[in-house]
């Protein structure tokens, strides 16, 4: 056996000696000539290396642990099968997949991971250039961009250029225009603009017919909310007058004013060129005053919108398109011609005619708008005035940028302290170093991890390296999310935006099917895969804006469940298999866990249950950690000797689902305990913890049902009642095919069932009791064949090892506004702005995750002294920090 692998890697180094030799203008024929010559050596390296069977490893030991396995090893009884394959292989199939092998090998050489994320930071410098470049020569202004074009998504969601459009309730309209007067004036086409507005105020209110060319007043008592129509279907001295006075006298002046005219001078005059520079006169002696009012208050000017010229009756037909674009010419020649006062600027509405020229056909007399246009300019109207007052999330359009908070300016010196004394030590040439430490468990899977190397060497710069590489993401993190740099854009679902992603998505995890290393149920691989093709759902639900649509909704909550199963599945695994309820490992846990989210709650200024799914997870591990530590500890080398310890653990299982269905009926209690200070700061948001509630009931069984399932497999495991070898099925052919056949009709009738929803909150009261039957479903569709078993997906299992950061980092630099809108890097073309911006975003939390680690090696030690102290200095830390944000809010609260 050792001659034969003393042979295999003597005949590596020959393949390679001679691979190299080639010279690079050698045909690739020649290089498949020296693969099938090295490929028929191989084949029988592994007929000799498979002579000696390898000994099964135990369940509670991953692969990882022993060390990567360069080859697999087939047993004898394949071995047979394999040389009948090859005899029966046709020769140009070999070349295919040698062919295969080779250009696998070659992009794995020239494009590594390191690689990527050079060209990732090439990439955000370069588009960040762009931007900035871009607004300070090309016009920056989001409310320019909200006012001035857009374009529809689908039917009737219109999307503004680089900016989101907030679609504002009555509640909040009334909030924005308390105590204010907004008046609109002009003709019979700005009247239908002022119904349209009032009816966000109002939705009650109905277009009056009765009052055709006079004004209408409306009144909101609650909120002394004034909106007024003025009928001036004319830009003449009568208007001039009323502007005049609303000057003179600030007690009836408006707020806002929105005016437009020109269709009547055009039908009065038959559209003559005299009546277009007596236009142009009357327009002139009105801009001083609108400026004027402009000075104070907000002017917007509607530019004409266009006509549906076939549709208009005989005595409109000179209002013709090209008419209009004459006297919108005028308009934006005329007005803030004064450029002593740049402060004074009448704004232009030009949206809604952008928007009009896709829908004017549907007009029911070719002249007024229909009334989803109508809606839209409103709309538009609407985020104009309010978005700078309310500042809503997801309407980043005429938002000015916040002042950094105290605790984003006590962070950015941190960030700018490590870069120094990084810099200090790289000049000083301090490079004293010691043994890395074994690199933190998987916090999902609860397995330890192994690192690539087990004498890497850490040096006294390498923490305040990765805390400058952190600080320069962190600086990413806030041009893309809280700075004014790139542009954000609404979502809109759409069945095609959701669903052909997710084919391309799992045809290139089958085309990256490999050999597991091993076949047990759950092993390493399978688990890293589920999480990686999860995450990839979650993450194409989101971009998509899927929530919209209940069955996807309903299904991705499954996905979100079946995380929380492993982190049951995967902790309880270890406590009972290995009993370490030691310090060092809780905290790597929790550091893992938490760091990336107490970052980006200091950098981008959010509360910790923002990241709802990380709180989630810590509550869960530590719920876990103190229902198997506390007494009688129980593990599986105790419960070993004598059964009655296995009901014992079931009594504590049992004893923690009635804990959870205590609370669970209790919301008033729960509320009470998790609103007390300084509680509250980890799970309150929006100073509410009704979200809080909402997330821990919605999944509150699936840790219990993954630690149930956990103690049931290790439990038939010991017993012998799976089969586990590669190729056979977990049980018996009889047993198997009945449990895939249920397992089949569960799932199909879970889909049915979430195709019949009607609402989200009827099927979220069921969720936390069948989500539990599809994972177990998928797990034993999964792992029942004993082909499944022994094949997984290594570009799945990719995304799974970095799925925790990938979940955190989509908040930011995937999606924007805090989840609510797209993150746009590439404007104009989103296809090419997806694929740009995920591969940054995925590069970044690849990054992240390195860089957990190498920290956590160091901000937790293994001596126990050592790692209390840390811990007081981390709780003093804490503490400072919910004080500081405390006063903050305090002083907010004042203004």
């Amino acid at each position: 056996m050792k001659n034969c692998i003393m042979g295999h890697k003597s005949s590596r180094s020959i393949y390679r000696e001679k691979l190299e030799a080639v010279p690079r203008l050698t045909s690739e024929a020649s290089k498949f000539a020296l693969m099938m010559e090295d490929e028929k050596h191989m084949q029988v390296v592994a007929v000799a290396a498979s002579e000696k069977p390898a000994p099964a490893m135990p369940h509670a030991t991953t692969v990882a642990e022993f060390g990567v396995v360069d080859a697999p090893v087939c047993s004898a009884p394949y071995r047979s099968a394999a040389s009948h394959l090859s005899a029966c292989c046709h020769g140009g199939a070999k070349m295919a997949f040698l062919a295969y092998s080779l250009g696998k090998r070659e992009i794995n050489q020239y494009f590594s991971i390191k690689n990527a994320k050079l060209l990732s930071v090439a990439a955000v410098i370069l588009l960040t250039l762009f931007h900035t470049v871009s607004r300070y020569y090309g016009g920056g202004d989001t409310c320019e961009w909200l006012l001035s074009s857009g374009r529809y998504l689908g039917e009737t969601v219109w999307q503004p250029y680089g900016c989101m459009m907030h679609k504002y309730k009555n509640t909040e309209a009334k909030t924005c225009l308390a105590e204010k007067r907004v008046a609109f004036v002009g003709d019979s086409r700005i009247r239908q603009l002022f119904y349209s507005y009032i009816q966000i105020i109002d939705p009650a209110q109905r277009a009056d017919g009765r009052k055709q060319h006079g004004n209408i007043l409306f009144e909101d008592r609650s909120t002394s909310v004034n909106v007024d129509f003025l009928w001036y279907a004319e830009v003449n001295n009568s208007l001039k007058e009323r502007l005049i006075s609303w000057r003179k006298d600030p007690s009836i002046k408006p707020d806002v004013v929105i005016i437009g005219a020109a269709t009547w001078s055009i039908k009065l005059h038959g559209g003559s060129s005299e009546a277009l520079q007596q236009y142009r006169a009357n327009l002139t002696a009105i801009s001083l005053p609108l400026e004027q009012l402009a000075e104070d208050g907000e002017v917007y000017w509607v530019l004409q919108d266009p006509v549906h010229e076939e549709g208009l009756s005989d005595n409109r037909k000179m209002i013709t398109n090209e008419q209009l674009e004459l006297y919108n010419k005028v308009v934006l020649s005329t007005l803030n011609s004064n450029k002593k006062n740049s402060k004074a600027r009448v704004r232009f509405l030009g949206a809604s005619r952008q928007a009009a020229m896709e829908t004017i056909s549907q007009s029911a007399d070719g002249l007024h708008l229909p009334e989803s246009t109508r809606n839209v300019a409103a709309m538009v109207l609407m985020n104009a005035v309010c978005n700078k007052v309310l500042r809503p999330i997801d309407g980043s359009c005429c938002q000015a940028l916040p002042a950094p908070s105290l605790l984003q300016k006590l962070t950015a010196c941190v960030f700018l302290g490590s870069a120094l004394v990084f810099l200090v030590l790289h000049a000083l040439g301090h490079n004293r170093s010691w043994k890395s430490r074994p690199t933190p468990p998987d916090v999902e899977s609860g397995e330890e991890k192994k690192p690539a190397t087990a004498a890497s060497l850490l040096n006294h710069k390498a923490p305040f390296q990765a805390l400058c590489k952190m600080g320069l993401i962190m600086v990413y993190f806030y041009l893309c999310d809280r700075a004014d740099v790139f542009m954000k854009e609404q979502k809109f679902y759409t069945h095609s935006t959701f669903f052909i992603p997710l084919v391309y998505m799992f045809v290139l995890g089958i085309f990256y099917s490999e050999n597991s290393k091993e076949t047990k149920l759950l092993n390493r691989e399978q688990t890293d895969e589920w999480k990686g093709w999860m995450q990839l759902v979650i993450l194409i639900y989101h971009i998509s804006g899927a929530s919209v649509f209940i069955p996807v909704y309903m299904h991705v909550r499954v996905l979100v469940a079946a995380y929380l199963f492993q982190t049951g599945y995967g902790h309880f695994s270890f406590f009972w298999l290995k009993g370490d309820f030691g310090l060092y490992r809780v905290c790597q846990v929790l550091f893992r866990l938490n760091f990336l989210v107490v970052v980006l709650c200091l950098v981008m200024d959010r509360p910790y249950q923002f990241y709802y799914f990380v709180p989630l997870v810590t509550f869960w591990f530590v719920v876990i950690y103190a229902t198997m530590a506390m007494w009688p500890q129980i593990l599986q080398k105790k419960a070993n000797g004598s059964g009655m310890w296995h009901i014992g653990i079931l009594v504590k299982l049992l004893g923690l689902l009635l804990f959870i269905c205590f609370f669970a009926y209790s919301q008033g209690l729960f509320e009470n305990i998790f609103s007390v200070w300084p509680i509250s700061k980890l799970f309150e948001l929006n100073g509410s913890i009704h979200e809080w509630w909402f997330r821990w009931k919605l999944d509150r069984f699936a840790i219990i049902h993954g630690m149930l399932f956990a103690f049931v497999y290790l439990v038939l495991q010991k017993c012998q009642g799976l089969s586990e070898e590669k190729g056979e099925p977990l049980f018996s052919t009889r047993i198997s095919n009945i449990l895939l056949l249920i397992s089949v009709f569960s799932f199909m009738t879970y889909s049915i069932w979430a195709s019949s929803c009607k609402n989200k909150t009827e099927c979220n009261e069921l969720h936390p009791y069948i989500s539990g039957l599809q994972i177990l479903a998928f797990i034993l569709i999964r792992n029942i064949p004993g082909y499944s078993r022994s094949l997984y997906s290594s570009f799945f299992a990719w995304f799974g090892k970095i799925s925790l950061e990938l979940f955190i980092c989509q908040y930011h630099i995937w999606l924007a506004a805090d989840t609510k809108g797209i993150l746009v890097l590439i404007p104009g073309n989103p296809s090419l702005n997806i694929i740009i911006s995920t591969f940054i975003f995925v590069c970044v939390a690849h990054e992240i995750s390195v860089i957990t680690n190498d920290l956590a090696q160091v901000a937790i030690p293994k001596d126990g002294g050592a790692l209390l102290r840390r811990l007081l200095a981390a709780g003093v830390f804490t503490l400072g920090l919910l004080l500081v944000s405390r006063s903050a809010e305090g002083n907010q609260g004042g203004h």
